[in-house]
């Protein structure tokens, strides 16, 4: 047998009609690996080499599609539009000119076929792996929205995209990263809406960001968000396909990425936090009252801990008589001062919370049933922990579940602002609020004020704001560059 010169992996081989050599260049790339399948067969005259990996593909519709009737009804010459127009018809294929393609390609589910004296091979789309079925969302459950959300499968999620945008101007464009996992991302845009130059620069992002590999839509977002060192972030996470339909028809661009069934999507701004799909399924009375119940349960959710600690230690002669003996009472058979005693519970409070996140569904109540009836009562029972105190814990943590899109932000600003209130009191908190205010509006992911429309103002977009007008008046679109200016 000759002796074979096998290129290294990274470097581009072109497909030469060498079936030994592509054999060879394939076999040693893979290190022969169990699941990387390569036969030869015989068509009529034309010798030919397959490729696919095992599990990957439809084993039937490659046998009754392409194997079988090229086998029955053979090509009369070594070319592949006659394959293509007369022998296989009924599988979605295209050629490629690489090595490289090819072996990416049968790693992604596609069956190749190499034809002897060929300089290309054809890619044929027989993907046949399991995955799972389309079913609800379950970080963002609606009550009167859709129930299929994102699945980890990258056609499955352009299918549920393309079904309710029904519009030659959806545009989906295909990119690669990651040097050693080579993952597919799907740029989904609408012509006409989104300005070119957010396109581009998403693009230009994505591809100067350096990966290994990509396994979540959270690789991405560090390189797709503002620069700004903020506690918020200026790209928006979703898994529901009629989300990202109408976060399409405002302007935005969003990431599929394969393998998982959380898309994003940017720019994203605060107010987007407050609304809902079921905002405008109801009327626009409760949607706007559903608003404002979010935004108090924000403003609770941050500042009511750090409040309450610096009204107990600064600013007594605020409460009333009553109430104001009935806390110092209690907190005074407590052994840790009043700031120290929310700091713990409020970390007690996370650590159950991470436990019930993480356990399995079946114990996972469980930890809820210990922490709220265990620690909670035994603990004030012991007079480890004031009740006031606990209380003030339960309404937080509730209030911040309101809004599970920002949980990650509240629950660190909540701890900042209970040091604050606990060393500089009400005057601390204020300042802080400020310095917090301040932060938030100097952030403009692509130009767009995250705390747009409120700052800067813009008048015709605080028709869904807060207060969300009528399907009559919210029909008439607003541009994006509005906000811009």
């Amino acid at each position: 047998m000759n002796y074979i010169s096998v290129p290294k992996r990274r470097e581009d081989v072109n497909i030469d009609g060498n079936l030994e050599l592509t054999k060879a260049i394939v076999e040693n790339w893979t290190g022969k690996s169990a699941d990387i399948i390569l036969r030869d067969f015989v068509a009529g005259k034309i010798k030919g080499l397959s490729l696919s990996c095992d599990g990957m593909c439809d084993s039937l519709q490659v046998t009754q599609a392409i194997l079988g009737p090229l086998k029955r009804n053979p090509p009369a010459v070594n070319n592949y539009d006659e394959v293509l127009k007369r022998v296989v018809t009924e599988v979605d294929a295209k050629e490629i000119k690489t090595i490289n393609e090819a072996i990416d390609d049968a790693m992604a589910g596609f069956f190749v076929i190499f034809f002897e004296g060929q300089k290309t091979a054809l890619s044929f789309s027989v993907q046949g792996f399991e995955q799972r079925s389309i079913d609800e969302p379950v970080s963002e459950v609606q009550e009167r929205g859709s129930r299929e959300g994102f699945t980890e499968n990258f056609k499955t999620n352009m299918t549920l995209i393309r079904k309710r945008l029904r519009s030659p101007d959806l545009r989906f464009e295909i990119l690669t990263t990651g040097v050693t996992g080579n993952n597919r991302i799907c740029l989904c845009s609408l012509n006409g809406r989104v300005d070119e130059k957010l396109l581009d620069e998403v693009k230009k992002r994505i591809g100067n960001a350096e990966f290994d590999t990509v396994l979540s839509t959270g690789y991405l977002q560090p390189f797709l968000d503002t620069d700004y060192p903020s506690f918020f972030s200026g790209v928006g996470i979703t898994e529901r396909p009629d989300t990202m339909v109408a976060k399409l028809c405002e302007g935005k661009v969003g990431i599929v990425l394969d393998g998982t069934p959380y898309a994003i999507y940017v720019p994203h701004i605060f107010a987007e936090n407050l609304h809902s799909f079921d905002d405008y399924a109801e009327r626009p009375f409760f949607a706007t009252f559903i608003r404002l119940l979010k935004l108090l349960s924000f403003l609770i959710s941050v500042l009511l801990p750090g409040m309450y600690v610096a009204l107990t230690i600064f600013h007594q002669e605020l409460f009333p008589g009553d109430i104001l003996f009935s806390i110092l009472s209690q907190e005074l058979q407590t052994p840790f001062p009043v700031m120290i005693e929310a700091i713990l519970i409020h970390l007690i409070f996370e650590v159950m919370r991470e436990a019930g996140l993480r356990m399995p569904k079946t114990v996972g109540h469980a930890v809820s049933i210990v922490g709220a009836l265990v620690i909670g009562d035994a603990a004030v029972t012991a007079g480890l922990i004031a009740a006031p105190m606990l209380i003030i814990v339960a309404l937080t943590a509730i209030s911040s579940f309101v809004m599970p899109q920002i949980y990650g932000p509240v629950a660190v600003l909540r701890l900042v602002f209970i040091v604050i209130g606990g060393t500089l009191g009400f005057y601390g908190i204020i300042l802080g609020l400020i310095a917090l205010v301040i932060n938030m509006t100097s952030i403009s992911p692509y130009g767009i004020p995250y705390t747009a429309p409120f700052s800067p103002i813009t008048l015709k977009a605080f028709r869904d704001f807060i207060w969300r007008q009528g399907w009559k008046k919210m029909s008439k679109k607003i541009e994006v560059d509005e906000m811009r200016r």
